[in-house]
């Protein structure tokens, strides 16, 4: 179904994904966007991924965190563009206790299921 929003036409399920803002003579779309992080290093047993949720929490960020069986982290994460360069920027800088040595990004799909909050996943080796 497709509505007008001041002059903007969307589709019903995208409007979920987006963020409107004022700006300037009209208003400016935000689309959330999701990407992949692999994170390596000292990330396992150290708070890394608590730390992953805290920061998630306090930027607003949907998705996922999980360690891997190979010793990285991987993150999933959905915002707008912005937000996870902020986000990725603190991916890097790590907790107390861990040492990060590298952060390897992706592009990936918005995952409805994921797009509301942030958890911590597990898988079954």
């Amino acid at each position: 179904m497709i509505h007008s929003l001041s002059g903007v036409a969307a589709i019903e399920p995208l409007l979920e994904f987006c963020v409107f803002l004022r700006g300037g003579a009209g208003r400016i779309v935000q689309e959330k966007i999701a990407r992949r992080y692999f994170v390596s290093g000292m990330v396992q047993g150290v708070g890394y991924r608590f730390f992953a949720t805290r920061l998630a929490e306090r930027l607003g960020v949907a998705g996922w965190v999980k360690n891997l069986a190979d010793g990285r982290v991987e993150v999933y994460a959905i915002a707008t563009r912005e937000t996870l360069k902020d986000f990725r920027l603190e991916l890097e800088r790590a907790p107390r206790g861990a040492m990060v040595e590298d952060v390897r990004e992706e592009d990936a799909q918005v995952d409805p299921e994921f797009a509301r909050r942030f958890t911590i996943e597990h898988d079954r080796w």
